[in-house]
């Protein structure tokens, strides 16, 4: 009978071993970690540059981004002296992809598109068959040239911006191409998505593409910001309307995306605002978001956008005492928020991120992804006392998923149901790990029995 055990728990461990590779994320799901390499131009303790990244926190590592050169219909660096070796550039390419040789478990993509490439020139280049061809050919030798494990797309959005009804089709095409050229070199195809209901139904033939895509990148973040005029979540995990997390990945779902294929975009990042009018708060009486608000919020000291402040930023500032910042918790969105004055920031914590990977976990999601990775708080600067620690939200994630693997697993084990829907708790017996863990965990019940 010990022997039959011990036999069985070699095995899983043998296998967990082989899942896992020693230098990465040991809980078998993906976690994707966007970088923006512009950070490294922020000032002070905000700039990050590539050796600032801890790999061992992601399975996937996404450079972003490299643009669309319309007279060759190929990739090109956006930013040459800092993703390049010539002319004595930095070379990000290769420095991102090197990391690969001390940390054989990551995969490095590189992204194209992003918000300022716009839309109306991949349009364009969709809708031409033989435009199309020849970005398929040109993206595969720049993706080999520079030792990437596969490419990333991101336009933002088809069918928007510029964009014509016919990009939903001409998408998929275009997917479908890449698709077929990077299967024969075993290379990566993702693709971020938008999370609004109407840039879903106007951008993705979201069944389709999910054949094509290895993973779908959801950005379940900017539900709101400054440009609504009145203060709401950046991620709201619910809410009473369709803005939220939740009604995003299950529709994703109904439309026919394999929750296997979906990632949640988990924002690192919080969205301000500037109200008309101070927040009379006391005790007895906490403010609530909705409030009015102008239309452009207020600037962080290293990101320098309007609107937007990275997590490094915020727990500075809410740190602060000079600042007099009072924080609160959303229960309808299920996020924090916090308020000084005519200021008003709303973001994300440990515990509403615990709650949103919960989420993603019970619903058989491959993982998580981040935008981005460069607005942790790196340096840990914001640890206390002599606690260090940097990166804190993106190690809870770590902790979150394992943390809600577990439950999952226990819930099958004793017969209860994961969530409260009837669609929770797939992802567990869908991934290799939660099965093993599954039949290790019943072995060391017959054992000890």
């Amino acid at each position: 009978m010990k022997m039959w055990f011990l036999s069985s728990l070699v095995i899983f461990l043998s296998v967990n071993v082989v899942l896992n590779g020693a230098t990465g994320p040991t809980h078998g799901k993906v976690v994707v970690c966007y970088l923006g390499s512009w950070a490294v131009y922020r000032p002070d303790r905000g700039s990050f540059a590539i050796e600032h990244v801890d790999p061992t926190l992601c399975t996937h590592l996404i450079y972003s981004f490299a643009g669309l050169n319309v007279k060759e219909d190929s990739m090109r660096a956006l930013d040459p002296w800092q993703d390049l070796t010539e002319d004595y550039g930095k070379g990000g390419y290769q420095r991102i992809t090197a990391l690969k040789n001390k940390y054989p478990h990551l995969k490095v993509s590189l992204a194209i598109g992003g918000w300022n490439e716009g839309s109306s020139n991949y349009s364009m280049l969709a809708a031409d068959p033989k435009r199309r061809s020849r970005f398929v050919a040109n993206s595969l030798d720049f993706i080999r040239k520079y030792k990437f494990d596969g490419l990333d797309l991101d336009w933002e959005f088809p069918g928007k911006r510029g964009g014509t009804t016919e990009d939903k089709v001409n998408f998929m095409l275009l997917v479908k191409e890449l698709k077929a050229a990077f299967r024969k070199h075993n290379l990566l195809l993702t693709a971020a998505f938008g999370a609004g209901k109407d840039t879903i139904d106007v951008a993705y033939d979201v069944e389709g593409l999910s054949i094509f895509l290895d993973f779908i990148h959801m950005m379940c973040y900017d539900y709101h910001g400054a440009w609504d005029r009145k203060t709401g979540a950046n991620a709201p995990l619910r809410s009473t309307d369709i803005l939220s997390v939740e009604y995003t990945i299950n529709y994703m779902i109904k439309l026919g995306a394999p929750p296997s294929k979906l990632v949640l975009g988990l924002p690192l990042y919080g969205r301000t605002f500037k109200l008309q009018e101070a927040l009379p708060h006391s005790p007895k009486r906490k403010p609530r978001l909705g409030a009015l608000a102008e239309n452009v919020g207020f600037q962080g000291p290293f990101t320098r956008e309007s609107g937007f402040m990275g997590y490094n930023e915020i727990c500075l500032e809410l740190k602060n005492k000079s600042s007099n910042w009072s924080k609160f918790w959303d229960n309808e969105s299920r996020t924090p928020f916090a308020v000084s004055g005519k200021n008003v920031i709303a973001y994300d914590d440990e515990q509403s991120i615990a709650e949103k990977v919960q989420f993603a976990m019970e619903k058989g999601l491959a993982g998580a992804m981040v935008w981005s990775i460069d607005t942790d708080d790196f340096l840990g600067d914001c640890s206390a006392g002599e606690d260090f620690v940097n990166f804190p939200l993106m190690r809870y994630i770590d902790k979150a998923i394992w943390q809600s693997l577990r439950d999952l697993e226990n819930a099958v084990l004793h017969g209860r149901n994961a969530g409260d829907d009837g669609n929770s708790g797939t992802g567990v017996v869908k991934s290799a790990r939660g099965v093993l863990y599954i039949v290790v965990s019943v072995l060391v019940f017959r054992f000890f029995k």
